[in-house]
């Protein structure tokens, strides 16, 4: 991803929004270029309105859990910029009490509770293992909301 890429797009962001502020991240959606090019293009379409992420991952990378208000740049499967989203809603539950509303909200599959769990199950699964970790039901899932601000063109 080229920073002055993720720069000139936050700045084109503000115009429509200047009460924006310069506070943001920009991360890509899923483990792959491909989840990232089909996850963030849910995004766009509207389908996808919500995500979801290990709780330990943010411990482990020394990240801050993401808080009502954020923003964040999307990137796609080349790491380019093309949308922006705010954060609306967070909640942090155990994998096992995630709701067929969220899963529906993620806009993936289905969007069935069954699909949701299949997926994330082994998403997660991979994530706690490369860091020497099991994943349980019982472990905690950070569970956004956000709305779509503006898209590229």
């Amino acid at each position: 991803m080229s920073s002055l890429a993720v720069s000139e797009f936050w700045e084109e962001f503000k115009k429509q929004y200047p009460d924006a502020g310069d506070k943001y991240l920009a991360w890509s959606f899923g483990g792959t270029a491909d989840q990232a090019d089909q996850l963030s293009a849910l995004v766009i379409a509207g389908k996808k309105t919500a995500t979801a992420s290990l709780y330990q991952l943010y411990r482990w990378t020394n990240e801050p859990i993401p808080k009502v208000g954020d923003y964040n740049i999307i990137l796609d499967g080349h790491q380019s910029p093309i949308c922006v989203i705010r954060t609306t809603k967070i909640d942090v539950i155990p994998f096992a009490d995630v709701t067929a509303e969220h899963a529906k909200l993620e806009g993936e599959g289905d969007l069935s509770l069954d699909y949701w769990r299949e997926v994330h199950w082994e998403f997660f699964s991979e994530e706690a293992e490369a860091a020497n970790h099991h994943f349980f039901e019982t472990d905690l899932i950070v569970c956004e909301t956000f709305e779509l601000l503006w898209a590229a063109k």
